[in-house]
């Protein structure tokens, strides 16, 4: 082969030892941990890019300090990245590192002393007070499978109750008379809710016709039994909420506790003390429920901008 026909060919290019060494940790992550190939191609893109920053400055990823990862971590703010994308560069980074100290390549983890970003809690998916309306009014009532979901979903929007609260449900702990239901919540903690005239008619019309159809003579503890005659585990009735939103014309993107955020944002938007709701909802900390304010808030919002003559 003539010098010239040598030199046209392409020589493959040797990976610079940074990328050896952040694959041979990526390598030793997936045996350990079996993470998916998303999450570690994830990683390797945030660690080749700090490799790639700390090489502008003259310095390797082994022999990187605390002090260089915090000038890194203010150019990605100064770069606008958001504050979950530097959470996860910092999970790839605290891996990264540890693993060299376990294999006595560094001895100290530079990472160990810095803080994440503080990650605001996603807002919670809800329903507009018509949405609700139509999806209680999906299950078709004419059979007894259908009347049981019927009463399920009146109960979880009138009560806001977490679904593994309403599949475990007893007989018992519901007061027809007196229009409550006594819950076992988290922690074992018990709670009364009020029903409403609504729920209570649609659990009376199930225990009248619904119930005996499903379980003939079998006994079942649960109010609400399978068609086997067991309690309904919470992916079951997952399934239903699904069937139902989807029979409603529902495309939002819905969760098993849509009905229960309904219930919450819907009460706040109608006036209700705050403290009310935490107590109806079960919450043993006032800041997991002051979430729902920051919904309610910008339903109000909306309802300003499209209906005031200034909004």
């Amino acid at each position: 082969m003539s010098a010239s026909r040598r030199a046209s060919v392409a020589r493959p290019v040797a990976p610079s030892p940074e990328a050896v060494l952040v694959d041979t940790f990526l390598d030793n992550l997936w045996m350990e941990r079996g993470l998916s190939r998303n999450t570690l191609n994830a990683y390797r893109a945030d660690l080749l890019q700090l490799a790639a920053w700390l090489a502008g400055r003259g310095v390797t990823l082994a022999g990187a300090g605390r002090e260089h990862l915090l000038r890194h971590l203010a150019w990605r703010v100064e770069q606008g990245r958001q504050a979950r994308s530097t959470a996860r560069f910092l999970s790839s980074v605290r891996r990264f590192y540890r693993y060299l100290v376990r294999e006595g390549r560094i001895g100290a983890d530079p990472s160990a002393r810095i803080d994440g970003p503080k990650l605001g809690r996603p807002l919670p998916r809800s329903l507009t007070e018509s949405e609700v309306d139509t999806l209680l009014q999906a299950p078709g009532t004419a059979d007894a499978l259908g009347l049981r979901d019927r009463a399920m979903l009146e109960v979880l929007y009138a009560c806001g109750l977490r679904v593994s609260e309403l599949v475990t449900l007893r007989a018992g702990q519901v007061n027809l008379r007196q229009g409550v239901v006594r819950v076992s919540g988290k922690g074992g903690r018990e709670r009364i809710v009020p029903l409403g005239e609504e729920a209570v008619e649609w659990v009376e019309r199930f225990l009248a016709e619904g119930r005996p159809a499903i379980l003939g003579e079998r006994p079942c503890e649960a109010l609400f039994p399978t068609r086997r005659g067991a309690a309904m585990t919470r992916q079951g009735f997952w399934c239903v909420i699904r069937r139902h939103a989807r029979r409603a014309g529902i495309r939002k993107p819905l969760s098993p506790h849509t009905l229960r955020h309904a219930f919450a944002t819907h009460l706040l938007n109608h006036g209700a003390d705050l403290r009310v709701v935490q107590l109806l909802l079960g919450h043993s900390d006032l800041s997991t429920t002051q979430i729902y304010t920051h919904v309610a808030r910008e339903r109000l919002k909306d309802l300003h901008a499209r209906h005031h003559p200034r909004g």
